[in-house]
């Protein structure tokens, strides 16, 4: 397209555009108009005519450049040792390759969002998400660097018949939702091994939607308007950065009457309480093992701020119900026991539910045992000498916090059954592997096998928590 200008007197000046920029509907301007070439023809003695031949790019005023900018709320971009690093959900991170998003176009990002010039919105959209879908596959914890798994709703990965990740029904009126697995602190009793010194082999973390999506079919099947939901996690669960808009979707689920957190308190703040009442939560419940700084460090197993846990202990009551939940350790933190008890009726803990829920250190196959688990029998016993010695109540049960036996979810397998189901996921522990059968998840020990259809005999069916032994 040629570019012209009447000119009346041949020592009159061309007309230049200015610089301009604007953007519409994910379209922009030329960020600038020149002129490249002129020449002057002469159409009769008295007129010259200069038509000015602007830029391929350049169509005067009226010439539009495709631009994309895709917004995401969920990842970040940076540069890092020339690659574009992408963090996701705050605590996951993946690399991009510069090449291949020059091959998309031209590109710029920002913190939350990347711009790709001279290609249309919708065929970036295209070629940017099939590279991430791409990319995910190499998705890592900022902890500890280990592969971590997105289980979302168009992901085919069942949310039932695992403890790592999901939910959980052991038949009564509370919900278990397990969003992420990673901890921040390595306390030295885990029963899951977490946290920065874990030898756990991979991380999940869950879509929002997904979980609350599948959280609301579980109530609906109960048919209860006393459901209480237990966010808690193999790990840490306030690392989960959509905790916030978890907590508000399950307490919009209908039927839903309580909603609680298990946190070790180290990443409480007072807007991150303030945020979780707001959304709905109404307790949480604060592992603290010990008021002694020194014990309390020994048994984090890693750099903890006990002031810190402390000072959030006494703002948690002012904005929802507080429990302190210490593990005991027979012979180490015995005496600090009623000690918490105490503080916990001095912060106001308990206003509808016990104020303190002291937990026996219990062996697990796959968990730290620092030293051998007592029997339930002496660990009730020495929590009655405690109370009488100390006139503080400490055993509570099942009506103290109002849990009622509900219909379980149905179990698609028994107990010896054989069935065929498809490797689909990588496990936490060893060689195992997760396989999907029947809407579940099933766990599959020493198996080497990285995909495909498995024989296997069911060997674990209790709270449709799955374990298969494979056959082939």
């Amino acid at each position: 397209m040629l570019g012209v200008a009447v000119l009346p007197h041949r020592n009159a000046s061309p007309i230049y555009c200015n610089k301009f920029e604007a953007k519409i509907s994910g379209r922009q301007f030329l960020p600038s108009v020149k002129f490249v070439a002129k020449r002057r023809i002469e159409i009769c003695p008295k007129i010259n005519v200069v038509y000015y031949f602007i830029d391929t790019f350049l169509k005067l005023y009226s010439i539009l450049l495709p631009m994309a900018e895709l917004v995401f709320k969920d990842l970040s971009f940076e540069k890092d040792k020339g690659k574009v690093k992408v963090n996701f959900l705050r605590l996951f991170y993946f690399y991009l390759e510069e090449e291949n998003l020059a091959r998309i176009s031209q590109y710029e990002i920002s913190k939350n969002s990347i711009i790709f010039k001279n290609v249309s919105e919708s065929s970036a959209r295209k070629k940017f998400e099939f590279l991430l879908a791409n990319s995910f596959k190499n998705l890592k914890n900022k902890l500890n660097n280990k592969k971590t798994i997105y289980i979302h709703q168009s992901s085919g990965i069942p949310l039932i018949g695992t403890n790592y990740f999901g939910l959980i029904d052991r038949g009564t009126n509370i919900i278990e939702v397990k969003p992420i697995t990673s901890c921040n602190i390595s306390c030295v009793f885990c029963s899951v091994d977490e946290g920065p010194h874990s030898r756990r082999k991979a991380d999940f973390v869950v879509e929002k939607d997904y979980l609350v999506n599948e959280f609301r079919k579980i109530v609906e099947f109960k048919a209860s308007n006393h459901i209480d939901a237990h966010i808690n996690a193999q790990g840490e669960p306030t690392l989960y950065a959509d905790m916030v808009e978890l907590v508000r979707g399950i307490m919009s689920v209908k039927g839903v009457k309580r909603s609680s957190i298990d946190t070790n308190g180290t990443l409480l703040n007072k807007q991150l309480v303030d945020e979780l009442a707001e959304a709905g939560l109404t307790r949480i419940n604060l592992s603290l093992n010990s008021l002694d700084p020194e014990k309390a460090q020994k048994l984090a197993g890693y750099p903890y701020n006990l002031s810190k846990v402390m000072e959030i202990a006494r703002y948690i009551p002012t904005k929802m119900d507080l429990i302190i939940a210490p593990v005991w350790m027979p012979g180490f933190n015995d005496e600090e026991l009623p000690k918490l008890a105490k503080f916990a009726q001095e912060v106001g803990a308990g206003k509808n539910c016990p104020p303190i829920g002291i937990q026996n250190m219990l062996n697990y196959r796959f968990g730290r045992n620092p030293e051998e688990a007592v029997p339930m029998e002496e660990f009730y016993k020495k929590m009655n000498e405690l109370e009488e010695k100390h006139n503080i109540k400490l055993i509570f049960d099942k009506a103290d916090f109002e849990v009622e036996e509900l219909p379980e979810l149905p179990k698609p397998f028994r107990k010896g059954q054989i069935v065929k189901a498809e490797i689909v996921l990588p496990g936490r522990i060893g060689n195992e592997k997760l396989a999907v059968a029947e809407e579940r998840l099933i766990s599959v020990l020493n198996c080497y096998k990285e995909e495909g259809t498995v024989r296997l005999r069911i060997k674990r069916t209790k709270h449709n928590i799955f374990l298969g032994e494979l056959l082939n």
